[in-house]
C-alpha cells in the first residue's frame, strides 16, 4: 500500500503543476489535463508495483539463503496476491472516502435526475478495481518472473482502459 501512495503522491504533484501552469479558464484544457493526471498515476503505478516486485525479489533471495532448507517460507504468488489486494484495498480506501466526502456535501443525491443508486454502485465500482488490482498484481508478477512481456504490457493497457472508462464523460 505504501508504494501505491508514494505513487499517488507523485501523479498528484505532476497533476497540480500542469494544472497550474496552464490556463484554469480554458475547461477543455483542464480535463484533458484530468485524463492527463489519471493517465500519468497508472504509469506510475505500474512503475512502482515493478520496484515492488523486484524489491519481494531480493527480500525473497535473502529469506531462501537464511531458511534451513534453502526454500524462502513464502511464494512468489503469495507475494503477488498479497501486493495485489494491498494496491487495491488503498486504492478502494480512497475512492471510497472521496465518495463519502461528496455525501457531506449540500443536497440530497438522485434530487435533480441524477440516479438515487450513486452510493450503491459507487461501491460496486470500487469493490471490481479492489479485484482487477489484485488480478493486476498475480498476472504482473508471473509476467516479470517469467519474462512475459506481452502480459506486462496487457496489464499496463487494461489499467489505462479501465481508469480511461471511470474517467469519461457521460
Amino acid at each position: 500500500a505504501f508504494f501505491w501512495l508514494v505513487s499517488l503522491l507523485l501523479a498528484s504533484l505532476i497533476w497540480f503543476v500542469s494544472v497550474h501552469l496552464s490556463d484554469r479558464e480554458d475547461a477543455k484544457l483542464q480535463y484533458g489535463l484530468l485524463i492527463f493526471g489519471a493517465a500519468v498515476s497508472v504509469l506510475l503505478q505500474e512503475a512502482f508495483r515493478f520496484a515492488y516486485f523486484k524489491l519481494l525479489k531480493k527480500a525473497d533471495e535473502g529469506l531462501a539463503t537464511i531458511s534451513e532448507d534453502g526454500r524462502s517460507p513464502i511464494s512468489l504468488r503469495q507475494m503477488a496476491y498479497v501486493s495485489g489486494l494491498s494496491f487495491g484495498i488503498i486504492s478502494g480506501v480512497f475512492s471510497v472516502i472521496n465518495i463519502l466526502a461528496d455525501s457531506i456535501g449540500p443536497g440530497i443525491v438522485g434530487i435533480h435526475g441524477d440516479s438515487p443508486y450513486y452510493f450503491i454502485t459507487s461501491a460496486f465500482l470500487t469493490m471490481a478495481l479492489v479485484l482487477l488490482h489484485t488480478f493486476w498484481g498475480v498476472i504482473f508478477f508471473d509476467a516479470c518472473e517469467k519474462r512475459r512481456y506481452w502480459c506486462l504490457g496487457l496489464v499496463v493497457a487494461s489499467h489505462l482502459l479501465t481508469s480511461g472508462l471511470v474517467s469519461a464523460k457521460p
